[in-house]
This record gives structure tokens, C-alpha cells and sequence, in this order.
């Protein structure tokens, strides 16, 4: 689908030198001479190369649909991840590098959507955020302040994290799958 390019926005996939690209900045610019045009950095969905673009208002790019379809995730199996369609019991495989740092918090049955871009699947997003336990922590170093100090833990799922002072091995806490942060204790 045709759009202008003073219609772009974060988040957009669009096809350009014969490439999917992920919209990651947009910012639209009217000098007091010359014409507008839109400032936009992407980066590849195949290879992760990123590249500032110019394009004129008037200019229009290809605007691919993307289509997000519920799957579950079943197992790895060395550097592939295999899902199931839920809805078509359809099975297929990932690369890992393809779901991101975020595929250390797939637990076995989770619900991931998978992008599809003419029954091609191109990414996966995982639930923003999972609720795991604390299996190790560092104890608390006396004298040290209360004012958002952490110290180092590690999860069930064996992944580093840091949480704060009060977290203790057995406790289940909320992390952020995006970027592993710790979100809050969990209920």
C-alpha cells in the first residue's frame, strides 16, 4: 500500500531497495526555505543494518501489512525456536536471532504473536513482561542506602537480573522481557 511520506510512522514496515524496514525515528521537518520532508531511521528486518533516510512530503513509500498471528511456543532445539499456530495446529521454526534477547524468557506453552509478512514469518513478541522466581540473591550489604540500590539475582530460567535490596531467593517477581528489567514484585 502506497502512503506518503509525511505519513510514516514509528513502528511502520515499509519496503524500500527491495527490503522490509522496521520505523524506529521519524521526525518531520518544514525549513523556512525548500520544501518538507520527513527524516526517518530504519532498520532491516533481515539483517539488522540500520539507514537514515530523507524523503520529500510529496514522495510516497510501500507500506507493507504485516499480519500478527497467535502461536505457541513448544521448544528449542540448539539455535531454532518452533511454534504452533493456535488456530491451524500449523508448526514452524524461528531462528532465534529472529525473536531477539527476549527468547531467554520463552517458557514451554507461552502465547508469542508472530509477524507475518505474506505467510513469511519475520519476528515474534513475546508477552511484555513474565513472572519468574528468584532462585539466587546476593545478600544485603549493611550500611548501604535504601534509595534504589539493586544487587545482582538470578532466575529460575537461569538469566541475571538485578532487583532490589528487599528480593530474596524464592520470591517470584514481574521482569520486563524487552530489556530484562525488573518491573515489580509479583502477586
Amino acid at each position: 500500500m502506497k502512503i506518503s511520506a509525511g505519513d510514516i510512522r514509528v513502528g511502520d514496515v515499509l519496503e524500500y531497495n527491495n527490503k522490509l524496514w522496521a520505523v524506529l525515528k521519524v521526525q518531520h521537518v518544514k525549513p523556512g526555505k525548500g520544501g518538507a520532508f520527513a527524516q526517518v531511521e530504519m532498520k532491516a528486518l533481515k539483517d539488522a543494518q540500520k539507514l537514515n533516510e530523507r524523503f520529500r512530503t510529496e514522495e510516497t513509500v510501500e507500506k507493507v501489512y504485516l499480519e500478527d498471528v497467535d502461536f505457541q511456543y513448544l521448544y528449542r532445539d540448539g539455535d531454532d525456536l518452533y511454534f504452533m499456530n493456535q488456530s491451524t495446529f500449523e508448526q514452524i521454526q524461528l531462528p532465534v536471532d529472529v525473536v531477539g534477547e527476549s527468547a531467554r524468557f520463552l517458557e514451554d506453552g507461552m502465547s508469542v504473536k508472530v509477524c507475518l509478512y505474506e505467510n513469511t514469518p519475520i519476528s515474534a513478541k513475546l508477552p511484555q513482561t513474565v513472572v519468574l522466581e528468584i532462585v539466587e540473591a546476593e545478600p544485603v550489604v549493611k550500611g548501604q542506602t535504601a534509595a534504589s540500590s539493586y544487587k545482582p539475582a538470578t532466575l529460575s530460567n537461569g538469566v541475571k537480573v538485578l532487583v532490589p535490596q528487599h528480593i530474596d531467593a524464592g520470591i517470584k517477581v514481574v521482569i520486563n522481557t524487552a530489556d530484562g528489567s525488573y518491573v515489580e514484585r509479583a502477586k
